[in-house]
C-alpha cells in the first residue's frame, strides 16, 4: 500500500494505539509493538528479506522490527540508566534537598512562588518530576507557613518547574530518548542548552498563572499548617547531614562541563592524544559515567554505600519500562521509514512544511493528553517524526533539537487524570480533582502553548 490510503491507515493506527493505551489499559510497549507489526504488514513491507531492484537486500518485517529495537537500545540504553541512577542517588543522599535550599537562598524567601518554581526546575533535571514533588513538598509547606503564601500557588508553581525540566532537559530519560531517536544523541549538551533556553517562556507563564490562580482557589491544608516546620525538620533529620553544595551539584555539572569542553575542542579542530581523551570523556555515556562516580562518592560520604546495590536495583526496575517503551517507539519509527509513506510525504511536503514546528508539538500533545505519560509521548512522537525531519526542514542538529523541544512542549500539554503527576500534585497539594483541573491542568496548557510559541520564534533564527 502507498499514497494517501497509507497515510489514512497510519492515522487510524495511531488512533487505535491511543485507544489501546488509554481506554483498554494495554501497556504502551505491547500497544506500540502490535501497531508497528500490523502497520508494517499493511504498508507492504515484505515478511522476509528479498533482493531489491538495485541489487541490495530489502529487509523483511522481522528484521526491520529487530533493527529498530536494537538500534534504540544501543544508542540510549546506558545513558538513560546512568541519568536515572544519578537522580536516585541525589534523592537518597539528600542532595536534592540541598539543591532546593540553594535555589531558595539564591532567589530569597520574599519570592516564595518563584523560589519553589525554580527549585522544582533545578531538582527535576536529574530527578523524576513525581519523585521531585514528593521530595520537595515539605519545603513547599514550610515556606507556606513561614511566608503566608498561597498553598495552591506554591503547589502549581513547583509542579510547573518540575514538569518543564522533566520534558526539556536531560538527563531526564524522556528528552534523552527523544534526542537519540532524532539523531542528536551525541549532542546532549546542545539539547540541554536549548532545553534551558526553551524553559524561559513556560517558566514565566507558569509563575504568573500560579500567582493568579492561587488568589482564587484554596487548598484543604491552608487552614492548618501547624505541623509543617516539624515535618520539614524530620525529613532533613532522616538524612543526618545534608551534602555540601559542590558535592550536590557535581554529579550534574561535571558531565555538562565535560560535554561542553569536548564540543569546544571539536569546534576548534583540536587533534592529538589530549583531544582524543577530551572527546572520549565528553561523549554522553562516559560523561554521565563520570557523574555517576561523583554521585557514588557523595553516597560514600553520606555513609550509605551499603545501599548502592539496592539503589541500582531499584533504578533498573524504574527505567526498565521506559527503555522498552522507547525501543518500541524506535520500532514504529523504523517501520514508518521502511514503508513508502516517507517518499509519498516528501512528494507532498508542502502541507507539512507549512505546519513546521507545530506538527511535532500537536502530535505529541495528542498522545500526551490521550494516554497520560509524557515519556511515552516524547518517545513515540520522536519515533514517528524522525523519518520526516528532512520533510519538515529540520535536518541540522540545532533544528533537530528544536523539534525535540517542540515534542517536549507537547508532552506536557496537558496533564490530567490519566497522568500520575496530576494526582501527585493534587494529593500532596491538598486539592480536589476539580480544583486540580482548574489549577495544575490549565497551567500545563498555558505552559505548553507558551513553550511552543517560544520554540516557534527560535526556529525563525536558529539554523
Amino acid at each position: 500500500m502507498t499514497g494517501l490510503p497509507l497515510i489514512l491507515v497510519f492515522i487510524v493506527a495511531v488512533a487505535v494505539m491511543i485507544v489501546m493505551i488509554s481506554r483498554f489499559r494495554i501497556h504502551p510497549f505491547i500497544s506500540i509493538m502490535c501497531i508497528s507489526l500490523v502497520l508494517g504488514i499493511i504498508a507492504g513491507i515484505p515478511i522476509v528479506d528479498r533482493p531489491g531492484p538495485d541489487g541490495t537486500t530489502v529487509s523483511g518485517l522481522a528484521n526491520v522490527i529487530g533493527q529498530g529495537f536494537s538500534s534504540t537500545f544501543s544508542s540510549i540504553g546506558i545513558v538513560i540508566i546512568l541519568g536515572a541512577l544519578i537522580g536516585s542517588i541525589l534523592e537518597q543522599t539528600g542532595a536534592a534537598l540541598k539543591l532546593a535550599d540553594m535555589v531558595i537562598h539564591l532567589v530569597g524567601k520574599n519570592n516564595p512562588v518563584l523560589a519553589v518554581e525554580l527549585m522544582g526546575w533545578v531538582v527535576s533535571i536529574p530527578v523524576f518530576c513525581d519523585s521531585g514533588f514528593v521530595i520537595l513538598n515539605p519545603i513547599r509547606k514550610a515556606l507556606v507557613r513561614r511566608t503566608g503564601a498561597s498553598s495552591v500557588a506554591m503547589s502549581v508553581a513547583m509542579g510547573a518547574g518540575l514538569y518543564i525540566a522533566h520534558v526539556f532537559i536531560p538527563p531526564t530519560p524522556g528528552p534523552i530518548a527523544a534526542a537519540s531517536t532524532l539523531g542528536i544523541g551525541n549532542n546532549l549538551l546542545l539539547v540541554m542548552g536549548l532545553g534551558a533556553l526553551c524553559s524561559v517562556f513556560p517558566l514565566i507563564a507558569g509563575f504568573f498563572y500560579a500567582s493568579y490562580i492561587g488568589k482564587r482557589v484554596k487548598a484543604d491544608d491552608e487552614a492548618d499548617m501547624g505541623e509543617v516546620t516539624k515535618t520539614y525538620e524530620e525529613l532533613v533529620a532522616e538524612y543526618g547531614k545534608l551534602p555540601g553544595g559542590f558535592s550536590s551539584v557535581a554529579p550534574i555539572v561535571v558531565p555538562i562541563i565535560l560535554m561542553a569542553v569536548s564540543s569546544a575542542a571539536a569546534m576548534a579542530g583540536a587533534t592529538g592524544l589530549l583531544a582524543d581523551l577530551i572527546a572520549f570523556l565528553g561523549t554522553p555515556i562516559i560523561a554521565l559515567a563520570v557523574g555517576t562516580v561523583f554521585a557514588a562518592v557523595q553516597l560514600q560520604g553520606a555513609g550509605k554505600m551499603s545501599e548502592f546495590y539496592k539503589i541500582c536495583d531499584d533504578t533498573l526496575k524504574t527505567v526498565g519500562p521506559i527503555l522498552f517503551v522507547t525501543a518500541a517507539g524506535g520500532v514504529l519509527g523504523r517501520v514508518i521509514s521502511s514503508s513508502d509513506m516517507v517518499n509519498y510525504i516528501k512528494l507532498h511536503a508542502d502541507v507539512l512544511s507549512t505546519m513546521g514546528i507545530f506538527f511535532p508539538f500537536l502530535l505529541s500533545a495528542i498522545l500526551k493528553s490521550a494516554q497520560g505519560s509524557s515519556t511515552v509521548a516524547l518517545t513515540t512522537t520522536a519515533g514517528i517524526v524522525a523519518p520526516l525531519l528532512p520533510v519538515l526542514g529540520f535536518e541540522t542538529p540545532v533544528r533537530a533539537a528544536l523539534v525535540c523541544m517542540a515534542i517536549g512542549a507537547g508532552a506536557m500539554t496537558v496533564s490530567h487524570a490519566n497522568d500520575s503527576f496530576y494526582w501527585v500534585v493534587t494529593n500532596f497539594g491538598a486539592m480536589s480533582p476539580e480544583r486540580g483541573y482548574k489549577t495544575h491542568t490549565v497551567n500545563t496548557l498555558v505552559m505548553g502553548v507558551a513553550a511552543v510559541l517560544e520554540i516557534a520564534i527560535l526556529s525563525l533564527f536558529l539554523r
